[in-house]
């Protein structure tokens, strides 16, 4: 069984979208148009992402009408997207829509990935979601030199040092990259 890893980019000050729900604070920035090779996991067979995060792609891509776009960032992986809406597919597109709980939806998610990793791509409320179910085994994120006002916060939990170790910090252009593995609550001292 595969890790689950949310992989994504943030603010200095802890924002993962503005308040338009937009990312083009993070395109901005040199280098954020196209990931640094070794800054997503490579290892992914699944991909997981919510409604929001979704319709963002569908919407700023053009998928619809050039689902050739949609193998450029997600490839012919799964992809399982929380919603409770009827969203639009890009032809060709392995999209698995999912209502109710992450827990409920684990089994489908673990047997689609194998022995691969889930990348949950976003949002943070979604990979809160998979903390509180347990099943959440790496935070990786990349900081961008930008603050902004207000959006969708990285991760909105609480979440004391106990549950989080820190396995590595680098400088990737003008991002810092942290790695942390997700202590389970009963091995958390």
């Amino acid at each position: 069984m595969g890790r689950i890893v949310f992989d994504t980019a943030a603010t200095l000050n802890g924002w993962i979208a503005d308040e338009n729900d937009s990312l083009a604070w993070l395109f901005a920035v040199p280098g954020g148009e196209e990931p640094a090779e070794g800054l997503v996991p490579s290892d992914a067979t699944v991909m997981v992402e919510g409604r929001t995060t979704y319709e963002w792609v569908v919407r700023e891509t053009g998928v619809l009408e050039h689902p050739e776009k949609w193998q450029e960032f997600h490839g012919t992986r799964p992809t399982f997207v929380f919603t409770h809406r009827e969203l639009p597919v890009p032809e060709g597109a392995d999209i698995r829509f999912v209502s109710g709980s992450v827990a409920d939806a684990l089994p489908a998610i673990r047997e689609a990935a194998g022995d691969g990793a889930v990348w949950v791509v976003g949002g943070g409320d979604l990979a809160g979601q998979f903390f509180d179910a347990g099943a959440l085994d790496e935070l990786a994120v990349s900081i961008a030199p930008v603050a902004l006002t207000g959006g969708a916060p990285l991760f909105p939990r609480r979440v004391e040092s106990d549950r989080l170790r820190l396995e590595s910090a680098e400088a990737v252009g003008q991002f810092a990259r942290l790695r942390y593995r997700i202590v389970a609550a009963d091995e958390a001292s």
